[in-house]
């Protein structure tokens, strides 16, 4: 399994609006479901933090994922433009393959 993980800093007043977006079945789980690969989205909210946010977009492989954003590039950027307006800042925390116990992918 490959791994995206991001965090988000939310503008107080479009709190409710993330998430609805930014949720398993909201618009960017909608957009990456046109992927081959895609296993799904989780959305996590800081309860010391509020308005800090992390997601962690699932897919089979870093392949499928790359594939992804190959064939929907314009789409992808065009909701992330779109959102922009939600957040204070974003960050991309990483990128992670599973491993098994001989150190190589499963």
């Amino acid at each position: 399994m490959f791994i995206v993980l991001w965090e988000y800093r939310v503008k107080p007043e479009k709190q409710s609006e993330f998430e609805s977006i930014y949720s398993p079945k909201g618009a960017w789980g909608e957009l990456f479901k046109t992927g081959n690969g895609y296993l799904g989205t989780e959305l996590f909210g800081d309860q010391d933090h509020p308005g800090r946010y992390l997601t962690i977009d699932r897919w089979t492989s870093k392949a499928e994922y790359e594939i992804f954003l190959s064939k929907h590039r314009q789409e992808y950027k065009a909701l992330d433009e779109e959102c922009e307006c939600l957040t204070e800042s974003e960050s991309l925390l990483g990128m992670w393959e599973t491993f098994n116990r001989s150190g190589r992918n499963d």
